[in-house]
């Protein structure tokens, strides 16, 4: 799911079939970022900087190591930029269609998926006209 970080707003989604990890189903959707676009991922998208290079990737800790301060500062300030997508996420959790298992036809997973994804950004700017 790509998020406008200004507005709140959802701009693209992506599905796999099954349990597919969210950096493969990345690389295999073929979603094409402007360079100039800065990209906010989590430690599982290892190796974006290949696809997009203006993306930001937390530091891992390494094996039998520690963090410095300034990677965990780093860490810290990139987790406030990306808890904006994950408030998001779970906004469209509350559609159970996300958090259960989906049990009908798999062809419409996606089409229910981008209604309520418009149904999000629908409410959202019809919250914003209103202030």
């Amino acid at each position: 799911m790509v998020v406008n970080q200004q507005t709140g707003e959802i701009i693209c989604t992506a599905h796999g079939q099954g349990q597919t990890h969210d950096f493969r189903l990345f690389k295999n959707s073929k979603v094409l970022l402007k360079k100039d676009i800065e990209c906010f991922v989590d430690k599982g998208y290892q190796g974006i900087h290949k696809l997009h290079s203006n993306s930001q990737v937390p530091y891992k800790k390494p094996r039998n190591g520690k963090l410095n301060r300034e990677q965990k500062k780093k860490n810290r300030d990139l987790a406030r930029k990306r808890v904006i997508g994950e408030h998001i996420h779970r906004k469209l959790k509350i559609f159970k269609i996300l958090s259960d298992c989906y049990r009908n036809r798999r062809k419409r997973f996606s089409l229910r998926f981008n209604l309520i994804a418009g149904l999000y950004n629908y409410e959202l700017r019809h919250s914003q006209q209103q202030t």
